[in-house]
Order: C-alpha cells, then sequence, then structure tokens
C-alpha cells in the first residue's frame, strides 16, 4: 500500500511538472517554443528616444546621432543581433564630418543558403534644425525615418529570436541619407568589394502613418523593376505592397538608400513606404514627432510582412529577380 501511494505521488508530481512547463511556453517564459511579440509600446520606446529633442533631429556628425547609434548598437546587442564587421559601425568621412552606418547580422539556419544575404534597413539620421515653429526648430524625424529605421530593428529582434530564416539577414542602417545617400552608397560599394552575395534589399522609409483604407498598405518604388512586389504579396497571403502611380514621377526609386545597393550589386532593390504624400503634412518639418506615429499601423505593418518575408527569404530558389528593362 505504501509502495502504491508513493508512485501516485511521483506520478502526480511528473503530471503537475509538464503542465507548469506547458503553461510556461505559453506565457512566454519559454523562450525556444515561442514567437516574439511585437508591440506598441516596444515601437513606441525606441521612437520617442531616436525622435527626442535630445538627438536634435539626428544630422549627420552631430552629437545626436552619435547617441542615436549608440541607442540602435545597444538594441542590437541586446537581442543577440552580431556584429556583421568587426564592429556594429561601417565608419566613413564626409569632408570633416565622421559618418556611421549601423550593420548587424543574423545567421541563416540553412548549410547553404546561409551563404545568401537578405539586406533590410532604413536610414537613422535626419535634417538636424528646421524652419522654425512656434519656438520648435528641431526636426526630429519620427516618420523620416525613425519609423523605418525601427521596423527594420524590430524584424531584425524577430527572426534573431525565432531562427526561422533559412538565408542570413543584415540589418543596415545607414547615416548621411538625408546629404545624398552617401552612407548606404559606401555600405553597398563595400559590400560589393567584400564580394557578398547579396540576393534582395528592402529599404523601409517612412512606414509611421497609415494610407487611406482603399489603398494598399504600403507600396515599393520601383514597381515594374523585378517581381518582388508580386512576391511579397504571395506568402502574404494578400495584397500588402502596391504600386504608386506617382512613384515614378517623383523619382523615388532613385531618391532612397535602395538604390545604391541595385546599382553597386544588381539586385532587386527597393523601398517599401506607406507615406504617400497625402496622408502626413510633416515631411522634413519640425513638427514630424514621435506622438504623431501611429503605432498600431506599425505594429500591423510589420505583422503582416514577416510572412511575406519569410516566405522569399525561406525559398529553396531566388524567386525574386531584376525583370529586363
Amino acid at each position: 500500500m505504501k509502495k502504491l501511494f508513493t508512485i501516485l505521488i511521483l506520478a502526480l508530481l511528473i503530471s503537475c511538472n509538464a503542465s507548469k512547463k506547458i503553461t510556461e511556453g505559453k506565457s512566454g517564459k519559454d523562450s525556444v517554443n515561442t514567437k516574439p511579440e511585437i508591440t506598441t509600446q516596444d515601437i513606441k520606446v525606441s521612437m520617442e528616444y531616436l525622435a527626442s529633442d535630445e538627438l536634435e533631429g539626428r544630422a549627420t556628425g552631430s552629437v545626436g546621432i552619435e547617441k542615436a547609434a549608440v541607442f540602435i548598437e545597444k538594441y542590437l546587442q541586446t537581442n543577440n543581433i552580431k556584429p556583421y564587421l568587426e564592429t556594429y559601425r561601417d565608419s566613413f568621412k564626409i569632408n570633416d564630418l565622421d559618418g556611421y552606418n549601423i550593420v548587424g547580422v543574423v545567421e541563416g539556419n540553412d548549410p547553404e543558403l546561409k551563404n545568401e544575404y537578405i539586406i533590410l534597413g532604413g536610414h537613422y539620421d535626419h535634417i538636424g534644425k528646421g524652419k522654425l515653429v512656434a519656438g520648435d526648430s528641431i526636426a526630429n524625424g519620427a516618420n523620416d525615418d525613425a519609423s523605418g529605421t525601427i521596423v527594420a530593428m524590430e524584424f531584425a529582434r524577430y527572426f534573431a529570436k525565432t531562427k526561422t530564416n533559412r538565408r542570413s539577414i543584415l540589418v543596415t542602417l545607414y547615416d548621411a541619407e538625408e546629404i545624398g545617400l552617401k552612407g548606404s552608397g559606401h555600405l553597398a560599394e563595400r559590400l560589393k568589394n567584400d564580394g557578398i552575395n547579396a540576393y534582395t534589399m528592402i529599404n523601409f522609409e517612412m512606414i509611421g502613418v497609415p494610407r487611406a483604407a482603399d489603398k494598399t498598405m504600403a507600396y515599393m518604388s520601383g514597381y515594374e523593376r523585378s517581381n518582388f512586389a508580386e512576391t511579397l504579396n504571395t506568402y502574404a497571403g494578400e495584397e500588402i505592397v502596391g504600386f504608386f502611380p506617382k512613384a515614378k514621377d517623383f523619382g523615388l526609386f532613385m531618391r532612397s538608400d535602395n538604390f545604391p545597393f541595385y546599382k553597386e550589386l544588381n539586385i532587386p532593390a527597393h523601398a517599401i513606404s506607406t507615406f504617400d504624400f497625402t496622408n502626413f503634412d510633416y515631411y522634413h518639418h519640425v513638427d514630424d514627432e514621435a506622438d504623431k506615429m501611429d503605432y498600431e499601423h506599425m505594429v500591423n505593418f510589420i505583422n503582416k510582412m514577416i510572412p511575406a518575408i519569410e516566405g522569399m527569404m525561406n525559398a529553396s530558389t531566388k524567386e525574386v529577380v531584376l525583370n529586363d528593362e
């Protein structure tokens, strides 16, 4: 009888322990079995720092952009996103100014495909000061392009946690976009000289505000130059990236950080944006502030893009190709 009682107690303890593990997995304590949640709070915390007055508009060569660079480096380090170079910084000079791209890598899980790279990026610099409005001259650049910077960082965090990417991901945050794509130009040339096996590049440019309900969630510059949008939409299961007729008129394909990668590496490289010149009045304006960003929209954008990017980066063959011009 005593032996039977002991067996019953042991069985009960094992059962309770198993239940505890299942519960922990559901609650997020078991990091192996859960995917990281994209939250408005996390995005807002990053935005309220990168677009704060303390950073003084993040002009290239300023004290403020150095603070932004340190913040991004700490974010990558905290989330186990390793430096791609010897450090996180890809340093360059523009006359007497020091510039720094921040570059991290999430290694792919496939023995062969991990040698191919998907490049995700956004520029973290802005114009510094703008026209004085109600005593404020700091152009904080929340939408342009703290929003794209944060989106790229969030994707990197997600895949560093889930490890579901077969190909490797290069997360690249650029300095000196506002003075002629100097940062992305420097990095693209460096990667070319290093012989990187790059597959595609997506530049996230102004993702902080939603488009009208009758339009696609986002649009892609240079839409007709490749089948990138079509491929992403297929994996997303809906049209999340559409065609913006005015993109060509405005020359958007050549005006953002995707262009140097297209030019130097000859790969499908596009900018994705949700700002279409009708849905936000504060481009290069001191009122481009954190409190004007739509954080629910940013979370929705990231969550819809995850399966799209994941499908493309995990396909056995290179499905995204440049179209003949």
